[in-house]
C-alpha cells in the first residue's frame, strides 16, 4: 500500500472511531471500552498500550503532514531517516532497522563474534532465556551465562572463562561480552556502570567484542545519570527497542560502526527481517524519539507523587526496586486483585496481572502518567479497594 492510499483510508476511519464519545471520570480520561477505545493510564507496559485505532489516527496524522516516505524492503525512506536519528542519538557512525529485538541481539553477537563463537552473557538475560537458543541452533555460537540471579557481573566472573577458554587443547577464545541493561528479569535494574567500565576495559585489553542489549536504555540516564552516549560509547554495537518507549508497532535498531553495520542489510534479509514496507510499523518511533528523555522524566514526578498520596494507605504497600528504573511493585493488601483490577480498568486504568500471596503488581512508569492528575489517580485506587 502506497502512502497516499493509506492516508485517504485511515483518515477517514481513524475520524470515524476517534469521534465517539467515551465516559470519562476527572483527572483520568476516557474509559476501556469493548469499541476499542484505550486506557488513559496504562501500568502494564513500557510505552501508551496504543490501541490500533489509536495508532493507525498517528499514522495519518503523521501522513497529512507528509512525515512519512516509504521504503522497499526496508531500504530508503522513513526507515533511513530513522536509522539516521538513532546512530546519532547512539553516538555510532550507522544504525539498522530490523523487526525484533531478538534479531537485533542475534545479528550482533553473531556478527561481532566471527571465528570466536564463546559469547558471555548474563543468566538473566533475553538472549540467553528467552530466544529459544537462537544464537547456538542458528549460527553455531556458544552462550555462556553468569550471575545468576544478579543484574551485574564483574571481571571476577569473566576472567575465569577467558582462561578457561584459551586454556583447552584445541584453542578458542571468547568472541563477544554481551551486557544487557536495564535487565527485564530483574525488575528493570541496571548493570552496575563501574563494573560495566571494568568489564568493557578488561574485554577491550582482551580483544573481545562488546554488545550491548539496551531495549530500555532510554530510560537509563533519569536513574543514574549516565547518558545514553556514555553508555553506549563503550561497546561495539547497541540495540534499543522502538515499541517499548517509543510506541512503534514493532521493530529495533542495531547501531555500530560502519564496518559493523554495513551490509547488514544482507544478513538481515538472509534471516527474514527485510520487510516489504517497514514504514507502517516504525513511522510513530520518530515522533517519540523527540523529547523522550524529558517526557520520562515528568512521568516519574507524577508518579512519585502518586506514591506518596498511597504511602499511608493501609490497603497498599508500595516498594521501588533497588538500582531500579521503571517498575515499582504494588502489594493489595486486602481484597480480591481481579476485581480491583476489573474497578480500575471501568475508569481507564489498565493493571498488569497479580502475583504472589498477598498478590504485587509489577507496575510499569511510563508516559501515559502524564496525562493523568497523581492525586486523582490514588483517590481511584482507593476507591476500587
Amino acid at each position: 500500500m502506497n502512502r497516499r492510499r493509506f492516508l485517504s483510508i485511515t483518515s477517514a476511519a481513524a475520524a470515524a472511531g476517534l469521534a465517539a464519545p467515551g465516559s470519562a471520570l476527572p483527572g483520568i480520561g476516557q474509559t476501556a471500552n469493548a469499541s476499542g477505545g484505550g486506557a488513559f493510564v496504562d501500568f502494564s507496559v513500557d510505552g501508551l498500550g496504543l490501541t490500533p485505532r489509536e495508532y493507525v489516527a498517528e499514522l495519518a496524522a503523521l501522513a497529512e503532514k507528509s512525515a512519512i516516505e516509504a521504503d522497499y524492503y526496508s531500504l530508503g525512506g522513513t526507515v533511513t531517516e530513522l536509522e539516521r536519528r538513532f546512530a546519532a542519538l547512539l553516538g555510532k557512525e550507522r544504525a539498522i532497522y530490523v523487526p525484533t529485538g531478538t534479531l537485533a541481539n542475534h545479528l550482533a553477537v553473531r556478527t561481532l563474534a566471527g571465528s570466536d563463537r564463546r559469547v558471555i552473557v548474563q543468566a538473566e538475560s533475553h538472549l540467553f532465556n528467552d530466544c529459544g537458543d537462537c544464537a547456538s541452533q542458528l549460527s553455531g555460537l556458544i552462550l555462556i551465562p553468569l550471575a545468576a540471579g544478579r543484574s551485574t557481573f564483574t571481571v571476577d566472573d569473566v576472567a575465569p572463562w577467558i582462561s578457561r577458554t584459551a586454556g583447552g587443547r584445541v584453542e578458542s577464545r571468547i568472541g563477544v561480552i554481551m551486557i544487557e541493561s536495564p535487565v527485564r528479569r530483574q525488575g528493570h535494574q541496571v548493570f552496575d556502570f563501574e563494573a560495566m567500565q571494568a568489564v568493557c576495559a578488561f574485554a577491550r585489553k582482551q580483544g573481545i567484542r562488546l554488545h550491548l542489549d539496551g531495549a530500555r536504555l532510554f530510560n537509563v540516564p533519569f536513574h543514574t545519570g549516565r547518558s545514553v552516549l556514555e553508555i553506549a560509547g563503550l561497546f561495539d554495537t547497541v540495540y534499543v527497542s522502538l515499541w517499548k518507549h517509543f510506541n512503534a508497532a514493532s521493530g529495533a535498531i542495531l547501531a555500530g560502526s560502519a564496518k559493523t553495520i554495513d551490509g547488514l542489510f544482507h544478513t538481515r534479509r538472509m534471516f527474514g527481517g527485510s520487510l516489504p514496507q517497514a514504514w507502517p510499523v516504525l513511522a510513530v518511533a520518530l515522533k517519540y524519539a523527540a523529547g523522550y528523555p524529558e517526557a520520562y522524566a515528568q512521568a516519574w514526578n507524577r508518579a512519585s507523587r502518586f506514591l506518596a498520596a498511597l504511602q499511608n494507605e493501609t490497603a497498599f504497600a508500595v516498594e521501588r526496586i533497588p538500582n531500579g528504573t521503571s517498575l515499582f511493585r504494588l502489594t493489595l493488601r486486602r481484597g480480591d486483585p481481579a476485581a480491583f483490577a476489573a474497578r480500575l480498568k471501568s475508569r481507564g486504568v489498565i493493571l498488569p496481572p497479580a502475583a504472589g500471596d498477598p498478590p504485587v503488581f509489577r507496575m510499569n512508569v511510563n508516559t501515559s502518567l502524564n496525562k493523568a492528575d497523581p492525586a486523582e489517580l490514588a483517590r481511584h485506587f482507593v476507591q476500587a479497594v
